[in-house]
């Protein structure tokens, strides 16, 4: 262990130490000190140094070509340094190019708690003009939609290394191992840090719908479950990029009919009274 302790002593006060006793007895005597002169030898020859005769003229200058060079190296410097600034600003311009430009925006509404989430990542998949935007609108609780922002782009990216690319089947997998893993963290008491009573019948009813993104300079390819949409803004004209997921939708309904559910019409349709949308991830 090593320690410093560090402080002042003023001019009053004396630094006492502790001393460890010789080993030895001492046999010098003190000695005093005594102020010494240092005489210096006499000059050679008993010659003072002259004064400087103030008109005697002062060294003459340097020579023009020196001084076409030196400002040829000043001017030298000047160009490179402005061209080192164009450089470097067409690099930063290079990167804005390749970062998107986006705006988030989220609102509780009447709730109590946020149950929705937004997840945006981009230079996706190592591409760096490739980005992905997911919104998750969750119900019954936050937890699920919390899962979807956290795994969802990251199953896509795995989808998408497993194979050659093909992407309706590519975000069907995602989708449906999303799925899963919801099923199964509620299946084995996953904790979660909402707040929320994870023991049945609460967590049957925790769900998110789900609507990603991947947006390429090709392409833009959507997929969604639920009723969150997609809306492709053109010359300010909206051009929708995704359909609803909704019970009263004819196809929805004779699905949930054929699976043994039922629409009621409670403040809209709603599967069984209670849900909205007839696609969720979760429940």
């Amino acid at each position: 262990m090593a320690e410093i302790c560090c402080g002042v002593v003023g001019e009053e006060e004396t630094l006492t130490l502790p001393v460890e006793p010789s080993s030895r007895p001492s046999g010098r005597r003190s000695l005093d000190l005594l102020p010494l002169k240092y005489m210096a030898d006499p000059p050679e020859n008993s010659r003072k140094r002259q004064k400087l005769d103030p008109s005697v003229s002062s060294p003459p200058p340097p020579p023009p070509e020196c001084e076409n060079t030196v400002d040829s190296c000043e001017s030298s410097t000047d160009e490179e340094s402005k061209e080192n600034e164009v450089v470097l600003k067409n690099k930063v311009v290079v990167v804005e190019e390749c970062s998107p430009k986006y705006g988030i925006t989220s609102v509780c509404g009447r709730r109590k708690e946020m149950e929705d989430a937004v997840s945006v990542h981009s230079s996706f998949c190592n591409e760096k003009q490739d980005h992905f935007f997911g919104v998750y609108d969750g119900h019954g609780c936050s937890h699920v939609a919390t899962m979807c922002k956290e795994r969802l782009h990251e199953i896509v990216e795995e989808e998408i290394e497993k194979e050659k690319v093909d992407w309706k089947s590519t975000m069907e997998k995602s989708f449906i191992r999303m799925d899963e893993e919801v099923l199964n963290s509620s299946k084995t008491k996953k904790s979660f840090s909402c707040k929320c009573e994870l023991q049945t019948p609460h967590c049957d009813a925790v769900g998110s719908t789900a609507v990603v993104a991947v947006v390429t300079p090709e392409k833009i390819i959507v997929s969604n479950c639920g009723d969150s949409r997609a809306v492709l803004c053109r010359n300010g004209v909206a051009i929708p990029l995704s359909t609803d997921h909704k019970p009263d939708r004819p196809d929805e309904l004779d699905r949930i009919n054929k699976a043994g559910g039922r629409v009621i019409y409670w403040d809209g349709a709603r599967v069984l009274g209670v849900l909205a949308m007839s696609r969720a991830i979760g429940e």
